[in-house]
Parts: C-alpha cells; structure tokens; sequence
C-alpha cells in the first residue's frame, strides 16, 4: 500500500503571489518580509530547491522604479520642483511602487520553480546515464 500523496498542480500566480507552498498551497513560504522558510510545515516540502536569485529586483527595478524615477525627472523639468517636493511626491512614489512588490513576485518566482521543476543544469556523465533497449532499437532504424 503506498503511502504518497499526490498533489494536485496549483498554479504558480495563485499560490506564489499569497506567499503559499507551491505543492499543498497551504504552507507559507516566507519566515520574515523575504526570509525563505526552511520548508512547508503543512506538506514537509523542502524549500531548498527555490533560487529566485535577483529576479525579484529585476521585475522590480523594471517595472516599479523606473516609471517612478522617470515621473520624479518629469516633475523636476517641467516644473523645476525644489527637493521637498521630491521628499513627499517622487520618494512615497518609488518606496510604495517597489517594496511591496518584492514579496509577491519572489513567491511567484519559487512557486514556478517548484511548478515547471527548474534547477541548475548539470552535466550527465557515463556513470550517470544508463542505456536503455529503447534507444538502441532507435540508434538502428
């Protein structure tokens, strides 16, 4: 009688964006404010596999920050803005389009990991590989 428990697939957007564990949806996958957790304490998942790397900042960076910096220029030629203008119009601006964004779209980017099985690549060797009959029937047709 086996004893695994077969996951249903839940989309990454949908879990990834609430913070969830990609396999039960239940878990959290965050500790902290960006703080991966060591695993699923609902399902046992391991969280090790997950790597966003910089990703996160990336969307962030492209997304957030440069329509906000690029209002904070707008406001300073068109209108010659002095700095205290900036402190309550472009800075609000940027911290409020960028932070929040960063804990969503980590979860979105662990949650694809988990979903599409992304790893870092690696070499497969000759001990590694192992022939089957079904190559060499092919290697001669």
């Amino acid at each position: 009688m086996s004893t695994q428990h077969h996951w249903p697939k839940l989309p990454p957007l949908q879990t990834g964006i609430r913070g969830r564990c990609p396999r039960c949806g239940e878990g959290k996958i965050f500790d902290g404010f960006l703080t991966m957790a060591k695993g699923c304490k609902v399902c046992g998942l391991d969280y090790s596999f997950a790597d966003p790397a910089d990703g996160p900042a990336f969307f962030v960076i492209c997304f957030g920050c440069i329509p906000a910096v690029a209002f904070g220029i707008w406001l300073e030629i068109a209108f010659t803005a002095p700095y205290w203008v900036h402190l309550v119009t472009t800075l609000p601006l940027i911290l409020l389009t960028c932070i929040p964004m960063l804990r969503p779209l980590k979860g979105w980017l662990i949650a694809s990991q988990y979903f599409y099985k992304a790893q870092e690549g690696r070499l497969v060797t000759a001990d590694d590989a192992e022939p089957d009959a079904n190559s060499a029937s092919n290697a001669t047709s």
